[in-house]
């Protein structure tokens, strides 16, 4: 029932803080926990240690389920899996061969309370729904499913590299470290290196062919121990984040002093990838956050295709491992990294090792640049591995004399990434028009020299290099400035047309003409550059707010539909449709004229995919972790109060999801998008309602002058048919009952008209209120002899408190309440059914309540009898309009109370109300009168 509360009081906690406590603890409880079993090496007994959990879990009474476990022959192992249930894998056709892998539909179907998931870094056969086991893991706990599973410390993500640099071996199967740090219990499964070489030569790790292989490789003494130490380092640091995360949440007082976040520098180098593993390991050992930036300059945007794509796959990674990334434009890398770490108030920075033979002498590297300007970071260099990097090239240090241990272009990607084949043509024809102009000035000049002197003429030169480098660029800049310097000397400096000097003092023109074209080139290349960027930045801001513009008019979800899909193909130049929901939250194919258009074909999508993202509220599909292999990029439209659709992208090339500005400022696109649906929803709702009140404002004007103007011909109605029931002479048996049937139509009819024209006063607010403080027992009375007609055939019964205080209320009204409470009593119980009206104070208020023991309510229904023209049943033979209950509230809440039903607990009927209690007013004392 739904009662008013008591007063708020003002040391009461802020509720909505408490609701959302109350919601993420809910999150947290619906989703199933995570257990790992973690070792240092396969062999250690991570398998064995999670299936003698599962045992005794089983024996405890709790159904166990297996997933996936891999004994590798182990017999061991094998007899602890016997007797477990197991889940049939699905078989998956790959190159012709059937492999047998986890079938995470059925194990969803199944619903188990627990899964054991063995190797949770396994690579999922091509065609699954999630590449890595990680992600079925993944959809498990978020269906409320517990896993218990099994990792070696050379499948962490940030520590991949590291192993492959002791071992010499690198695996390509890895499980990133957020699912690691979020599980909710590690195991560390620890043995001696020398007992597991025991084990191995004993055949309790591989067969013997095997065997012997790994002793010689991977399992050799020295990278036993080191992995141990590994794993017992990581264990730690897992462990500290749960003594933070409980000091956390028993309110214990911080004892955290440093948070300084650090700052990855990212460059072309191959070991880029060693720089961002290096970073995140040192993040998670601080337990602070951290940064990864790229430094584009003019030098890097001509980076080879292939060099940029990697520079792209660093800074993915460095999300990936948890790390804020961001692409920067420069002249120079280290004033703008040490710029962006003051901004973000970075105090360490982190670098890869300079090869500091690569620069030139009048050069300083980077780092050293920024220990001078910077005395107040600390820089930590990251060392070169020994190993190469997956995907290294023999030439990945190529470019390493001309940009260092940074840099990479990727800031002209975000707009132009497409044009890159055009961009490399058109840097053919810059250098061709480079010395073209030159010598055509050469040939334009030489007709004048009669009346020009040479130093004008070199002046022409100069301005065909600054003209060259404003147009093309920096390095036909500097063949321009080559080809000016020897044209001058071939055509006009003595003796003419030969490359011979007579004159020492040319030598000098020479060198300063070029000193000057090389350096007004490179400063006018420069200045190109910032002026791309900026242009760049202002499309961007300028897409940003005209779509803002465009949505902030919009009234209709289609006229959003189109301003999304134009956006998102004009900046990105990629193909898009938005995927809506209909109102049972299944997203819906595109609309039909939506291909001619230019969005994405209905043959492309995969509504499957998109409801995925929808539901979760994550991407999926193409650049993602969720079936990557799509070539449709889904994004969730995620508003503030819930997801609204889903964006669907095909871009013409994969790679542009890779670069951060351009996810970014799709994100932004999203979420405008998201917004302005919500908002025309609300819109909606709004309208609706306001359609509502208006149609419920005309409703009670018509019954209410409906109403007045019948309550006078029924008034005449009721007393003729009261005066022929006794008219003289007598009427006939028959006559006279038709008479009294006439007086009881006449009687009811005019109730009803009562009763309409009340709740048209009482919604509108003309009844005024008469509180007097007065005891129950006299409205209990009057309502009971008011309904006397009614309840003659029923037992009716009063159990009112003796203490009963003086409550303040409007006589007339509650009776009416109480009389509208019994005539209902009477209308729906069956004759002889008993009728009780109990009473009591009930804490800060008075709690009335008419009883029955007739058939009770109908299921469901409770809430919906106080509604206008709402009866206990559809179709009833039985008088009314449906009107008495929800006078009935209107007349209780205007006195600030609340009424309910419910089925009452002896079987029938409850109907209860309640009224505030209050202080009455102090009585005169008899004696002062005596």
């Amino acid at each position: 029932m739904a009662f008013p509360s008591d007063p708020v009081r003002p040391d009461r906690p802020d509720p909505d803080a408490l609701l959302a406590q109350v919601r993420a603890q809910e999150r947290k409880a619906a989703r199933g926990k995570l257990r790992i079993y973690f070792g240092a090496s396969a062999g250690v007994g991570k398998t064995y240690a999670m299936l003698a959990a599962a045992r005794q879990l089983q024996a405890a009474g709790q159904p166990v389920l297996v997933g996936v476990v891999e004994t590798h022959g182990r017999a061991d192992t094998a007899a602890m899996l016997a007797g477990l249930p197991q889940l049939a894998p699905r078989s998956v056709a790959y190159r012709g061969k059937q492999l047998a892998e986890f079938d995470l539909d059925a194990a969803l179907a199944s619903r188990p309370p627990l899964i054991l998931m063995d190797e949770l870094a396994h690579s999922n056969a091509p065609g699954s729904r999630h590449p890595k086991r990680w992600q079925d893991v993944d959809e498990l706990l978020d269906a409320g499913i517990d896993v218990l599973t099994t990792v070696n410390v050379q499948h962490l993500e940030s520590l991949n590299d590291v192993v492959g640099g002791i071992t010499g071996i690198r695996v390509a199967e890895t499980v990133p470290d957020t699912v690691f740090d979020h599980a909710d219990e590690v195991v560390l499964v620890d043995l001696p290196a020398d007992e597991l070489l025991a084990r191995l030569r004993g055949g309790k790790v591989y067969q013997a062919a095997q065997a012997e292989r790994a002793s010689k490789n991977f399992f050799r003494k020295g990278n036993l121990i080191a992995l141990r130490e590994l794993a017992l380092r990581r264990t730690a640091d897992r462990i500290e984040g749960d003594v933070r995360a409980y000091r956390v949440e028993q309110s214990i007082a911080d004892i955290w002093q440093t948070g300084a976040a650090l700052l990855a520098c990212v460059g072309p180098r191959a070991d880029g990838e060693h720089t961002v593993r290096g970073t995140a390991r040192l993040a998670s050992q601080l337990g602070t956050g951290w940064h990864a930036v790229y430094v584009e300059t003019p030098a890097l945007q001509r980076l080879p295709a292939a060099r940029r794509e990697q520079i792209l796959r660093h800074l993915k990674l460095a999300e990936t491992l948890g790390a804020s990334t961001a692409v920067l434009a420069g002249q120079d890398i280290a004033a703008t990294a040490l710029e962006y770490a003051r901004s973000h108030n970075l105090s360490k920075l982190v670098l890869g090792r300079a090869h500091r033979g690569a620069w030139r002498p009048w050069r300083t590297p980077p780092i050293e640049r920024l220990a001078q300007h910077a005395p107040d970071l600390d820089l930590i260099e990251i060392g070169t591995p020994r190993t190469p990097p997956r995907g290294a090239g023999g030439a990945a240090d190529a470019g390493d004399a001309a940009h260092g241990a940074w840099g990479g272009g990727a800031e002209a990607d975000a707009d132009a990434g497409l044009a890159a084949a055009p961009e490399r043509r058109g840097r053919k024809a810059g250098y061709i028009v480079a010395a073209l102009a030159s010598i055509a000035t050469a040939l334009a000049a030489t007709p004048l020299l009669a009346y020009l002197d040479l130093a004008n003429i070199a002046m022409l030169f100069l301005l065909v290099v600054v003209l060259v480098a404003v147009r093309f660029g920096r390095g036909p800049s500097v063949l321009a400035t080559c080809v000016s310097v020897a044209c001058f000397d071939f055509f006009f400096v003595p003796p003419r047309f030969t490359f011979a000097v007579s004159d020492f003092q040319y030598l000098i023109t020479f060198v300063v003409m070029l000193a000057v074209g090389l350096i007004t080139g490179h400063l006018t290349a420069g200045l190109r550059f910032q002026a791309r960027v900026a242009a760049q930045r202002e499309r961007r801001a300028r897409a940003l707010y005209e779509f803002a513009r465009e949505l902030s008019g919009v009234l209709q979800t289609e006229q959003i539909f189109d301003a999304t899909r134009g956006v998102i193909q004009r900046a990105f130049r990629a193909r898009a449709t938005l995927l809506l929901p209909d109102a049972d939250g299944r997203l819906q194919p595109p609309p039909a004229g939506a291909d001619r258009a230019g969005g994405a074909p209905l043959s492309v999508l995969d509504l499957g995919i998109a409801q995925w993202a929808y539901d979760r509220a994550e991407p999926a599909g193409l650049g993602t972790a969720t079936l990557p292999a799509s070539r449709i990029f889904y994004l969730p439209l995620v508003a503030p109060m819930r997801t609204r659709g889903v964006l669907a992208i095909e871009p013409a090339q994969r790679r542009w999801l890779l670069i951060p500005e351009q996810r970014q400022q799709l994100d932004t696109f999203a979420a405008l998008a998201a917004i302005a649906l919500e908002r025309v929803h609300y819109i909606e709702v709004a309208q609706q309602a306001l359609v509502s009140m208006e149609s419920e404002r005309l409703r009670n004007s018509l019954l209410a002058a409906l109403s007045h103007d019948l309550r006078t011909p029924l008034t005449a109605l009721v007393g003729l048919s009261e005066g022929l029931a006794g008219s003289t002479p007598a009427l006939s048996a028959a006559q006279r009952e038709a008479a009294r049937a006439l007086h009881a139509e006449a009687l009811r009819m005019s109730t009803m008209v009562a009763n309409l024209l009340d709740m048209a006063r009482l919604q509108s607010g003309e009844v005024k209120l008469h509180l007097e403080w007065q005891p129950l027992e006299e409205v209990v009375g009057s309502a009971l002899r008011a309904s006397a007609a009614q309840l003659t055939a029923h037992r009716v019964s009063t159990a009112l408190a003796p203490d009963l205080p003086l409550v303040r209320y409007d006589a007339v009204l509650i009776e009416r309440v109480l009389a509208n409470l019994l005539e209902n009593a009477a209308k729906y119980t069956p004759p002889g059914a008993r009728v009780a009206i109990r009473a009591a104070p009930h804490g800060a208020w008075l709690r009335v309540t008419v009883a029955d023991d007739g058939p009770g309510l109908p299921p469901g229904r409770a809430e919906l009898l106080f509604e206008k023209f709402t009866r206990g049943e559809r179709e009833s033979a039985k008088p009314g309009v449906g009107l008495g209950l929800a006078i009935c509230r209107a007349i209780v809440e205007a006195h600030g109370g609340g009424i309910g039903a419910a089925n009452d607990d002896g079987g029938g009927a409850a109907f209860t109300f309640t009224l505030p209690l209050g202080t009455p007013p102090a009585m005169p004392d008899e004696e002062a009168y005596e």
